[in-house]
């Protein structure tokens, strides 16, 4: 049950964070073993990233992750969450591990520890191992089984001291901007290959998730984080209800419905039989999927806007994951996207935290009993250092503190939100955004990486440190 909590302030308990990801923060993709992921592979290929910027530095986390962690600590954060390299500790995506890659997140885990930060890991942030995907990849059943191993290995090396474990990251980004829309790594664009990714990623959280079991102690939690979206419809027309339902069965039915009840939604089936027939869910396959979780991740930026479209839409998809010729959304092009009303991010993304509140009450309901974290939110903005070297950004301190108060709403309500992942620790490659978004709570000179906490920082520090939402407008 959730804990009682003043109108100002969170649960003593509540858990504050900042998250990053391994390829966005890491860089040293050449030492220790490590080989390409899909990532290292698309954005070298030219035109696909801005710029052609890549990850090959990034903001060095891999030999200064001790500076990073004792700026958490200075922050007064309570948690870490960070990803793994898969193509770090098994650079093939198969067979035994190199060790040398695991010890670098055994002196990170214990770096955090010594500092009283909770590490969160998460398994697999987009960055398949390039030979995985040049055998198939997500729509090859055999990755799902691959990423098992891979999740006990790692489990078997970081399960004393670790205990939050998170299997994978947004998998609809994993499977419709992947191999849907193309925008980001490999980079496919096939419509039915975007569905069977989707159902592997499925299998692969499942069967990771009794692999981590298997080989940790029983105190540790297993969960993952979706982005699901706060779909809502132009009108109450019968016809816009309709697009509004195929797009919240694509972008979320698809994955809590056999991971939270072990049956993929019969509408899902319904809109996309012209692209697939489903026959790769074979027999055990639900079962499979639908593992107890300890808790479910929610990552929320920013609602979606559909209506029913008067024609066939064609061109770039205006449903702010970046524009494509083809669509990320299989089966869905009888639907159109709006851009929402109101303020807007660097990322064009409009800004509505009661979107946050609905996403939350939905998981309350689609999940009871179920903890929720919130394992990604944040905002990108043009952020630049003052004459004095200073770097104030009062508009993230306002985006963060209206999805606070929407959380701390949210737990008023009824729901048992255990914590908040700020997107992102620092400023970092933004996949095929290159360098050019800035996410970070820290700012990175990118010439010399010098980290600068900015604002929005110190403001977040001193939330997590008194478990109260400091005023919006406060100077820091």
């Amino acid at each position: 049950m959730p804990e009682p909590m003043s109108s100002v302030s969170f649960p003593p308990s509540f858990l504050w964070g900042a998250a990053t990801s391994a390829y966005q923060i890491e860089g040293a993709v050449r030492e220790g073993g490590r080989t390409p992921s899909i990532w290292d592979t698309f954005s070298h290929t030219p035109g696909r990233t801005a710029g052609g910027e890549h990850g090959d530095i990034a903001v060095d986390h891999y030999h200064r992750y001790r500076e990073d962690v004792a700026l958490m600590a200075e922050l007064g954060l309570g948690a870490y969450r960070f990803s793994i390299s898969w193509s770090r500790v098994q650079p093939t995506g198969r067979g035994p591990a190199v060790q040398v890659g695991l010890d670098f997140y055994r002196r990170l885990v214990d770096e955090l520890l010594a500092h009283g930060i909770k590490p969160a890991v998460t398994l697999y942030h987009w960055d398949l191992p390039q030979e995985l995907e040049d055998a198939g990849g997500w729509p090859e059943r055999d990755t799902a089984y691959r990423f098992a191993e891979y999740a006990q290995i790692v489990g078997e090396a970081l399960g004393d001291r670790v205990e939050q474990w998170i299997t994978l990251n947004e998998p609809w980004c994993s499977a419709f901007l992947g191999y849907g829309s193309g925008v980001h790594a490999p980079g496919r664009t096939e419509p039915a290959g975007t569905l069977r990714a989707a159902h592997h990623l499925n299998l692969a959280h499942g069967l990771g998730a009794s692999a981590l079991r298997s080989v940790m102690p029983a105190r540790n939690t297993v969960a993952l984080s979706l982005n699901s979206a706060t779909v809502r419809p132009v009108s109450q027309d019968p016809a816009d209800l309709a697009a509004a339902r195929k797009i919240d069965d694509l972008a979320n039915g698809v994955f809590h419905g056999p991971i939270l009840h072990g049956a993929y939604p019969e509408t899902l089936f319904a809109a996309t039989e012209l692209v697939t027939d489903w026959s790769y869910v074979q027999d055990g396959d639900l079962a499979a999927i639908n593992q107890p979780l300890d808790a479910l991740g929610l990552n929320y930026y920013t609602p979606a806007l559909v209506s029913a479209a008067e024609t066939e839409v064609t061109g770039p998809r205006a449903d702010g994951h970046g524009a494509s010729e083809h669509t990320p959304w299989p089966g869905a092009d009888d639907v159109a996207f709006h851009q929402t009303p109101g303020d807007r991010t660097a990322m064009g993304w409009t800004i509505d935290p009661t979107g946050l509140h609905e996403l939350i009450m939905r998981y309350t309901r689609e999940a009871p009993g179920l903890p929720l974290y919130i394992t990604e939110n944040g905002a990108a903005y043009d952020d630049k250092p003052d004459p004095d070297g200073r770097v104030h950004d009062p508009e993230r301190i306002a985006y963060l503190h209206g999805h606070l108060a929407e959380v701390r709403r949210a737990i008023a309500d009824g729901a048992d939100v255990r914590g908040y992942y700020l997107w992102s620790l620092m400023d970092n490659f933004e996949w095929a955004y290159g360098y050019e978004k800035r996410f970070g709570a820290v700012y990175v000179d990118y010439s010399t990486l010098t980290r600068t906490p900015k604002s929005s920082a110190y403001w977040y520090g001193k939330a997590a440190r008194t478990g109260a939402l400091p005023e919006s407008d406060e100077v820091f």
